[in-house]
């Protein structure tokens, strides 16, 4: 049995979180580090952790220490490009807190992880009062995400069938909870 501690990250955690999400986006997403995409993984300390309006919250196993799971809230709405127009027009930035780097290593998965990290992620939202929505998007084959965030949330598009050719496949979530 484990017991997993959930917490804002601090600077000890910072390594072992970047360890989680690098791992994601080579395991998972099989891009690799993409610096356009990922220069939030490489430096989080400016990302969420200093800006009083983001956040990093980690899962602590307790046996040994090691950050098994992440979750990132910042105030950045979707950006156009490479997202449709009237999606970032609908969650404008500094008005949406936006759910990134939900990533749980494979052997602490279906413990409930990601679900107690957003439920962290969106009270913190809600202690802001200047965040109007929630927002996140996905890819479908990221292991465990669209049965999550479809319990969570609800659909505002789908790429694969709402942008021509497809977009670039990504779902994209509104989670009504503030």
């Amino acid at each position: 049995m484990h017991n997993y501690s959930i917490r804002a990250a601090t600077a000890e955690d910072l390594d072992g979180a970047r360890a989680v999400m690098l791992d994601a986006v080579y395991r998972d997403f099989e891009t690799g580090y993409v610096p356009g995409w990922h220069a939030d993984i490489i430096d989080p300390a400016s990302f969420y952790v200093a800006p009083p309006r983001h956040t990093l919250l980690v899962a602590v196993d307790e046996r040994d220490g090691t950050v098994a799971a992440t979750a990132a809230l910042d105030a950045r709405g979707p950006a156009h490009p490479p997202n449709p127009r009237w999606l970032a027009d609908r969650f404008p930035s500094g008005e949406t807190a936006q759910l990134r780097r939900v990533y749980v290593r494979p052997e602490h998965r279906r413990r409930g992880l990601a679900r107690r990290l957003v439920e962290g992620l969106l009270d913190f939202a809600r202690a802001d009062d200047g965040y109007r929505s929630v927002y996140l998007h996905t890819y479908p084959h990221s292991p465990g995400a669209m049965g999550l965030w479809r319990t969570l949330g609800k659909v505002v598009c789908d790429e694969r069938e709402e942008v021509p050719g497809g977009g670039s496949g990504v779902v994209h979530f509104e989670i009504p909870s503030l």
